[in-house]
């Protein structure tokens, strides 16, 4: 069930430090994914929710599409870049507690910020495909990490995340955008290859971190309660930009990486360093 919604906000501490231990890292490595609790605490979630939601309301009222190409209304509502458009957001999101986890399992020493999103998925949502993130991504990397934070507590009826465990190990798998031809190609993938799918209920301030390459998906929603997830994504200081293979990475370019060209460092304003050991 949703968390008591009367829990008393805490005051959120950036570097507090996350103790992770070999095995968790191993595993991440491993399966590509990996479910951390209390990444956050159920009261530090409370106090930056209301801010994260004024952020993501602000944005539709204004039905500013962020310069995105792609169109996943019918999947969840999205706004990129939150941590520019409100101080208390921009805090959490650049905490070095949660930078530092995503250098420690991708064992990078620096982590820069390619962006964050806000993901409500409506009640009745659609599933989300199946999908690499990386296909999205002009960066000339494989150490790309992206957590995907609860603002509530979910169940998988709420459109809590699927993952095809090893999958990242394959690298770019399909030349396709998320789509429902795209899911049915991902899943005959998923089928022939054998692929373990986990998924797991999740509470608030938990987080899972996921590879850029691993397959993965969403449940719908099909409770009558919002969906509300931050996520952010990481890549490792001293990452090249890539020449955007597809319209998509050329679009992400000159949205996250404004001012970046094919071979530049990626680390425009808005790639900030978010850690370094």
């Amino acid at each position: 069930m949703p968390q008591d919604m009367t829990l008393p906000a805490q005051r959120f501490e950036p570097g507090a430090h996350y103790s992770l231990i070999a095995r968790q890292i191993a595993s991440y490595r491993e399966n590509g994914h990996i479910l951390l609790r209390s990444v956050a605490s159920p009261g530090e979630v409370e106090g930056i929710r209301p801010a994260i939601d004024r952020v993501m309301d602000d944005v539709g009222v204004r039905k500013d599409t962020q310069g995105r190409i792609d169109d996943y209304s019918s999947l969840f509502r999205q706004v990129t870049n939150m941590w520019r458009l409100n101080a208390a957001v921009r805090e959490f999101v650049c905490a070095e507690r949660f930078a530092r986890i995503a250098a420690a399992l991708m064992g990078v020493e620096g982590v820069r910020l390619y962006h964050d999103q806000g993901l409500y998925k409506p009640a009745g949502g659609k599933p989300t495909p199946w999908h690499q993130d990386q296909f999205y991504w002009p960066l000339e990397t494989d150490h790309t990490v992206t957590m995907w934070m609860p603002l509530i507590d979910l169940t998988r009826d709420m459109g809590t995340m699927l993952f095809a465990a090893r999958s990242h190990r394959e690298g770019a798998l399909l030349d396709a955008s998320i789509s429902d031809e795209s899911n049915r190609m991902f899943e005959k993938l998923v089928s022939e290859r054998g692929w373990k799918i986990e998924s797991d209920d999740i509470r608030c301030g938990d987080a899972t971190f996921h590879a850029g390459w691993t397959v993965h998906s969403a449940h719908p929603n099909t409770s009558g309660i919002v969906r509300k997830v931050l996520t952010v994504i990481y890549f490792a200081d001293g990452t090249k930009v890539a020449e955007p293979a597809n319209q998509f990475r050329r679009t992400d370019m000159e949205v996250f990486l404004p001012g970046c060209r094919p071979g530049d460092n990626a680390a425009s304003p808005l790639n900030p360093l978010l850690y370094q050991h």
